[in-house]
């Protein structure tokens, strides 16, 4: 039978779906751009366009699955948008979905992801949450143009530390649950790096790998809200998230680190050091 990944272009969804592929599982590759998922997995995967915001996709998408990897695309911002595509899966008799939500939400009612694990558990569907830290992508994605043109890392997390993780990592661990249904019924795992690092110690390894002297900038929530707007042009909702994930992060809620990525994996999850050399080309 076969799995779906939604969102399989994206930053966790690409990888669940290669490391799928790679343990000879039917996927099915759902996101709005189904060029694009072709362009990247070719025949070895169905791609189809499913669009979270739109009921007559669901089923198409659903047809003649029984596991799902599911996760909420940026623009929803609201849990009750997920609510709708939740439902179709459980008329669909899902035998296990894997909910991409964020470490600590257990305890913490403000994120949409916590009401989306609850409204899961809630609607009867055998369910395994993952819970990660901070994805090390943030750093070679959102925050590297500053890295790579002024030497800078621009983030407003004060003198916090994190355990952050690889999306390569995430998306082997939730491949490893999806393959194992019945092992993983109804279970949640916070999966984190194996340190945590403070944004100096982020600012050293990368001028280590790097050979550039790569400092911390340390700005304001103001100053970085102002800069990420008007400079970078970023969407003002989005930004407003990533300034109440960097004010979570100063409370202390990105440090813990845990032990479930080697209980899933077998294995360590990749440090940053190695991350940083692994995608040199983005700093």
């Amino acid at each position: 039978m076969k799995v779906l990944v939604i969102g399989a272009s994206g930053n966790v969804g690409q990888y669940v779906t290669k490391e799928l592929l790679r343990r000879g599982e039917q996927v099915v590759a759902a996101g709005t751009n189904v060029k694009r998922l072709k362009d990247m997995f070719g025949e070895k995967a169905t791609p189809v366009m499913l669009d979270l915001s739109d009921e007559e996709t669901f089923n198409i998408g659903l047809e003649g699955v029984e596991r799902v990897f599911l996760m909420r695309p940026p623009h929803l911002a609201k849990p009750e948008d997920l609510y709708p595509f939740i439902d179709a899966m459980k008329a669909h008799k899902i035998k296990l979905v894997s909910f991409l939500s964020l470490m600590g939400v257990e305890k913490n009612p403000f994120p949409p992801h916590h009401k989306i694990e609850k409204y899961i558990e809630q609607s009867g569907i055998p369910y395994a949450h993952v819970r990660p830290g901070f994805f090390m992508q943030n750093i070679s994605g959102i925050h590297s143009p500053e890295i790579r043109e002024l030497n800078q890392i621009f983030i407003p997390a004060g003198n916090s530390k994190t355990s952050f993780i690889d999306a390569e990592d995430i998306g082997l661990a939730i491949a490893i649950i999806l393959t194992n249904p019945k092992k993983y019924v109804n279970t949640a795992h916070t999966i984190t790096g194996g340190e945590a690092l403070s944004y100096y110690q982020v600012a050293e390894i990368l001028s280590k790998v790097t050979g550039r002297a790569i400092n911390y900038a340390k700005p304001g929530f103001l100053k970085y809200r102002k800069y990420y707007i008007q400079e970078r042009r970023l969407d003002k909702e989005y930004v407003n998230v990533t300034v109440a994930l960097y004010f979570m992060t100063r409370m202390g809620t990105a440090k813990a680190i845990t032990n479930d990525f080697f209980a899933l994996a077998g294995k360590k999850p990749r440090s940053f050091e190695e991350f940083a050399m692994k995608n040199l080309h983005c700093f």
